[in-house]
């Protein structure tokens, strides 16, 4: 009799504990820390107006506050990870993170190894010059070297481009990088999203021109293949869009570019 008690004890505990375990498992998207669900985001902090770091090293920008939104709105307690832009695809497909916003367009290319939401913004891409430089068109860039940020669509487009003009492509690290290397004559061109070149220019007092040739998918929330969070997040953006939040975001980091 005794035994039997002893052993039916052992089988409640297990019972027990395999609950307890199960209650802590990590849900289908972020963790579970006590009560609060940790929805883990991974940018690019270095394209300025979408996300960049203040003078404190605080990261912000508009992809931030829509994250910060998009968490609110689901529940989540949001954990933003800073990275390379060209690793951002690659913790996704190793689901490190939950999401990437980084001023990412939805590309057919990066659609084969992730899923995307809905676009929430689109730009466009142009080319930055020194203010006294003679290039003023794409037929001007033959013979030039243009910098690019390594991963990002204006790479996959120079590449596009230079099978019509002949230029040098560089690919480079990171958009500040590629203003660094325009003001030291190391390139003649940088090429980069709109809304991020139109602050560089106006900031560095540089010039520059639209590229007519492209037609940008337009910036959306990235996410690992199957993900559960792409349906709740275009949820999410429909809603900002229609309650008037979006634009109030563009408003607020985008007004120079509207």
């Amino acid at each position: 009799m005794k035994k039997s008690f002893l052993f039916f004890t052992m089988i409640l505990t297990l019972v027990v504990l395999a609950a307890c375990g199960q209650s802590n498992k990590d849900g289908a998207n972020g963790e579970k820390t006590g009560d609060n669900k940790v929805l883990t985001m991974a940018t690019s902090a270095d394209f300025a107006p979408f996300e960049s770091r203040d003078p404190s090293g605080k990261v912000e920008g508009f992809d931030i506050d829509l994250a910060n939104a998009i968490a609110k709105e689901l529940g989540y307690k949001l954990d933003i990870k800073d990275m390379k832009f060209d690793g951002l695809v690659g913790a996704l497909q190793a689901k490190r993170v939950d999401m990437v916003l980084a001023g990412m367009s939805a590309t057919e290319k990066r659609k084969q190894n992730v899923d995307f939401s809905t676009a929430y913004n689109h730009s466009g891409e142009m080319f930055i010059t020194l203010k006294d430089s003679k290039i003023k068109t794409i037929d001007d860039l033959k013979g030039k070297t243009v910098g690019v940020q390594l991963g990002t669509i204006q790479e996959e487009g120079a590449k596009t481009l230079q099978k019509k003009v002949d230029f040098t492509i560089k690919p480079l690290d990171n958009a500040t990088t590629l203003i660094q290397e325009l003001l030291s004559n190391r390139i003649q061109v940088a090429y980069m999203d709109k809304s991020v070149a139109t602050g560089y220019v106006k900031e560095q007092g540089l010039a520059g021109f639209d590229d007519p040739t492209t037609s940008s998918p337009g910036m959306a929330v990235a996410f690992p293949k199957g993900s559960d969070l792409t349906d709740d997040v275009n949820k999410v953006l429909k809603d900002m869009e229609e309650n008037g939040k979006l634009q109030e975001l563009k408003d607020k980091w985008l007004k120079d570019q509207q």
